[in-house]
């Protein structure tokens, strides 16, 4: 029974949104350098693709998943980027949601109820710092910027059968805090296209996320002067594991697939 719960609770887990990072170091032709500059960026990440382990009450199931099983049981997801920059130095807030449910019968005698509660969300700080500004051969201007700062991460994989008779919830919810490094690099192609490329580790075994990763790379164009969309290609990467007592609760996981935004700045 453990084994078919956790086999519907991964299926719906694989929808997520995530924040494709790049660089508002290099300010608009017309905005000051030395006065704060603000973007506001909002983001879907669609995975196509899911390949590790999950474990849930000490049963681990294999992965190897695509988008289209997902899409159905999307509960809710959000995920945005506010930046502040005043010369080279900047403050950069991270957030993300995403929470998917699933209701169904086991298939089992009596057809058992049960409720399958995913969620995942962070909330993180970052200070930067524009280390390179320079202009390239071509006469277009490239930068390359650093960050480092804390994030709160919190998962949850929770199952619940509420008949014939009532067992515990297998899973569970757990939250903490971790160290977050990345650096971005911005290549402006004209005045419309920009090339972004950027890297994001996190975790370094803070609360039992050995390691988290968030690499992006893409093109953002700006048709409207303080408007731009973001098309790019996302890669991700979780390695969570602790011991609830229900048994071992673990989200060793790789995704990777298109990754869309539109970005506000003023």
């Amino acid at each position: 029974m453990k084994t078919t719960l956790l086999n519907t609770a991964i299926t719906i887990a694989l929808l997520s949104v995530g924040t494709a990072a790049q660089s508002e170091a290099i300010p608009l032709s017309g905005q000051s350098e030395t006065e704060w500059r603000h973007t506001l960026a909002i983001y879907a990440f669609l995975p196509a693709r899911t390949s590790g382990d999950s474990t849930v009450a000490g049963v681990t199931v294999p992965l190897d998943l695509d988008f289209g099983d997902a899409l159905e049981l999307l509960d809710f997801a959000a995920a945005g980027r506010y930046e502040a920059w005043r010369g080279d130095w900047g403050f950069i807030i991270d957030a993300n949601y995403v929470s998917l449910e699933a209701d169904g019968s086991l298939p089992t005698p009596g057809s058992a109820p049960f409720s399958a509660d995913i969620r995942q969300e962070w909330l993180g700080l970052l200070a930067a710092y524009k280390a390179v500004d320079a202009v390239g051969g071509n006469g277009q201007r490239y930068a390359i910027d650093l960050q480092a700062g804390a994030r709160y991460n919190s998962l949850r994989q929770e199952i619940t059968v509420t008949s014939p008779a009532p067992i515990p919830v297998l899973g569970g919810d757990e939250g903490w805090w971790e160290p977050v490094i990345g650096a971005r690099g911005t290549w402006v192609l004209n005045e419309r296209w920009t090339a972004i490329a950027s890297l994001e580790l996190g975790g370094f075994g803070a609360g039992g996320n050995d390691l988290q990763v968030g690499a992006n790379v893409g093109v953002d164009w700006r048709p409207w002067e303080t408007t731009s969309l973001f098309f790019g290609w996302r890669y991700f990467s979780m390695d969570y594991s602790d011991t609830l007592s229900t048994g071992a609760f673990e989200y060793d996981v790789d995704q990777h697939g298109p990754v869309l935004g539109v970005k506000f700045r003023f």
